[in-house]
């Protein structure tokens, strides 16, 4: 058979294109302080694994073949990770080739961008996202529809990422955006406050002129992942002022006709996960998604860039490393892992938290809410709730760690120290800086760092009328409403078999976050309480809720408010009565009756289930309430005599005695009388 030379040249020259990924490693604020003082983002751990694991293997399994990570901030520390990851032949390192780019201080992805279109390293199409970036989407599939897009309008630039956001939630991940519903091409977009205040939005009037359709979604999460096309690194190159990628769209939006570039907007299905870590409230969130298996199959139990499994699975979402030391009086109530070589001491109780490599727990520690990074030690009696331990931190025998602390690496916490909610750094002398005051020293190791006060970046946002500053704007760790529903997978093995995760979300819960959000935006605003009663009746009817619930879910909310108040561990009872000297026509309105008033009572009760700091000052947090006659005496002897909790009941004993004393005198002089 003759040889045909002629279709060997053209199998030569025909190149199939190269799927290419662009990975920013850089935050580019300090949302993530004090992690990121002396380490890179890309190895902030997420149940203990490394963020730029999770962005490798998600690339790794959408088929990309080059990635190029960009990155300017720790890049020694990151270059080291991935050589060592690449050296024991880790799951995302055998089809996929990874760079890492570098450079002088990079201030912006704009300047990320313009350096790498420079060098001349993309060669087509390209997925853009950052190492903060959490998903288990089909990349791939939006790299195609991109392809298709372009077919059918040479100017489409970019194809960015949106997925549906949480009820009632901010993340300071959220937009605003319009689009032409039949082509999904973006014609308007606007990032969001992270505080939830806006009662209008505000769309320019030629967006609903210069088109026949419109569709304007609310609230959509903002993964920070984009499909770009060749022309989209010339035009960040073109145009300085591109600093982010908000800056991009809006540029694009304005010049549309004149660049002859179009976005177009790809929204996820529900089934898949999306999200970005730039602020501790976010790593929680994103924490607690992973341990719920929403992230699915990048889970603890499953591999994620190890060809070994690491964890077990069992039930109530609890992931033990294979040796991990308990002690058989210590309590795990769920939605945990535990990291290897990690020491758990008697009467110990966890629930929802991540506990590292090496970390030991002390005897009768309560940790709720809370992540522990390799090394962390917590001394006996220490209570932990909502915050962030980093590396090697030590806390001291009897501490407690106020909500909303983050204490950076090699900080140590003497004992009997209440912490209040800071961001902590380890230095033997004051850490210099940019700050904007200097830094306060409460312990050998361990100095406050100053942050900015919300008043300033409310002022920057209102200069900004698009919202730009909600990605930089830090947001502390705080409760989160109860929003997981089932997961839809589940391990088999011994110990797992009915395995569940958290119960979804009733009509109860969702309106008992509707509930918290109107009275915050009252308590911010200084809203007219009767309006704040109509705004809770409303919400009452429309999810058809019944009088002891409202008045229930209405107490409920206050604490939960009061929890979040600086210096409520110290002064827990002068916090309630400065929330009530604003809430206090409200809560009377709710709590009139004795039904009422035992709602009332049990809403405290449910709560010290999950508070140590209302659960030590529940006898003088009910004695405020019967002096300033919001519960009578009697309600409160028939709610004490009903309690199963001992540690509830025991304390509250003194009180109720003392009632039935002060009753009975005065039923003698009644009588006498």
């Amino acid at each position: 058979m003759p040889y045909n030379f002629k279709m060997s040249i053209t199998k030569t020259f025909e190149r199939k294109e190269i799927l290419q990924a662009i990975l920013i490693a850089d935050a580019h604020n300090d949302n993530l302080q004090p992690f990121t003082n002396t380490k890179p983002l890309a190895l902030l751990p997420i149940a203990n694994v490394p963020l730029i694991n999770y962005a490798l293997e998600t690339l790794n399994r959408n088929g990309v073949e080059e990635v190029f990570v960009y990155c300017s901030y720790h890049t020694d520390q990151v270059k080291r990770y991935i050589h060592l990851r690449q050296v024991t032949r880790c799951t995302w390192s055998i089809n996929m080739k990874v760079s890492i780019v570098s450079s002088g201080p990079c201030r912006s992805i704009g300047e990320a961008l313009r350096d790498l279109d420079a060098r001349n390293t993309i060669r087509g199409n390209v997925l853009l996202l950052g190492v903060d970036s959490v998903t288990n989407a089909n990349l791939a599939a939006l790299l195609e529809e991109h392809k298709r897009l372009t077919k059918f309008d040479r100017g489409a630039v970019m194809t960015v990422v949106y997925k549906d956001g949480l009820r009632r939630m901010r993340t300071g991940n959220e937009v605003m955006i319009a689009m032409e519903p039949t082509t999904s091409r973006l014609l308007y977009h606007q990032r969001l406050a992270h505080q939830d205040k806006e009662r209008k939005l505000h769309v320019p009037l030629d967006v609903f002129l210069a088109n026949r359709n419109v569709a304007v979604c609310h609230g959509l999460l903002d993964p920070q992942i984009a499909v770009c096309s060749p022309a989209a690194l010339p035009l960040f190159a073109d145009n300085f002022d591109f600093l982010s990628r908000d800056d991009f769209l809006r540029g694009v939006l304005i010049n549309e006709d004149i660049l002859n570039s179009r976005i177009y907007v790809a929204k996820l299905g529900r089934e898949e996960y999306a999200m970005r870590v730039n602020n501790w409230q976010s790593y929680h969130l994103v924490s607690l998604d992973v341990i719920n298996r929403w992230l699915y199959p990048m889970v603890p139990d499953m591999v994620i860039g190890e060809f070994r499994l690491q964890y077990k699975h069992f039930r109530n979402n609890i992931y033990r490393h294979w040796n991990v030391r308990l002690s058989r009086s210590c309590q795990l109530d769920g939605d945990l892992v535990l990291g290897e070589e990690s020491e758990i001491s008697d009467g110990a109780y966890l629930q929802r938290s991540v506990v590292g490599r090496g970390c030991r727990i002390g005897r009768n520690c309560r940790i709720v809410n809370s992540f522990l990074m390799d090394g962390a030690i917590v001394e006996d009696d220490a209570e932990l709730s909502h915050c962030v331990l980093g590396q090697d931190v030590k806390v001291g025998n009897g501490c407690i760690i106020s909500p909303g602390t983050v204490l950076g690496e090699g900080v140590q916490i003497p004992d009997q120290m209440v912490v209040p909610r800071s961001l902590l750094l380890q230095a033997n002398e004051p850490p210099a800086g940019d700050w904007s005051a200097p830094a306060q020293k409460i312990a050998d190791r361990a100095y406050i760092l100053p942050v900015a006060q919300e008043d300033d970046s409310n002022s920057d946002e209102e200069n900004d009328g698009l919202g730009q500053p909600a990605l930089s704007q830090p947001i502390v760790i705080a409760p989160l409403p109860l929003r997981y529903s089932a997961s839809l997978y589940e391990t088999s093995d011994e110990e797992s078999d009915g395995c569940s995760v958290s119960p979804a979300p009733n009509d109860e819960n969702i309106f008992l976050s509707e509930v918290i959000e109107t009275l915050e935006h009252g308590l911010s605003n200084r809203t007219d309480q009767e309006y704040l009663i109509l705004e809770i009746n409303s919400s009452r009817y429309a999810y058809n809720m019944a009088l002891d619930g409202v008045n229930y879910c209405v107490v409920k909310a206050i604490l939960q408010i009061m929890l979040q108040q600086d210096g409520v561990g110290k002064n827990t009872v002068g916090t309630l009565r400065q929330l009530l000297t604003y809430f206090g026509t409200v809560f009377r309105h709710y709590v009139r009756d004795r039904d009422a008033m035992l709602n009332c009572l049990k809403a405290f009760e449910d709560m010290c289930l999950a508070s140590e700091t209302l659960r030590t000052r529940i006898v003088p947090l009910v004695h405020y309430l019967y002096e300033e006659d919001m519960i009578d005496e009697e309600v409160i002897i028939e709610w004490h005599k009903g309690l199963g909790d001992n540690a509830i009941k025991a304390p509250l004993s003194k009180l109720v005695q003392w009632l039935q004393e002060s009753s009975e005198e005065d039923e003698e002089e009644n009588d006498e009388a």
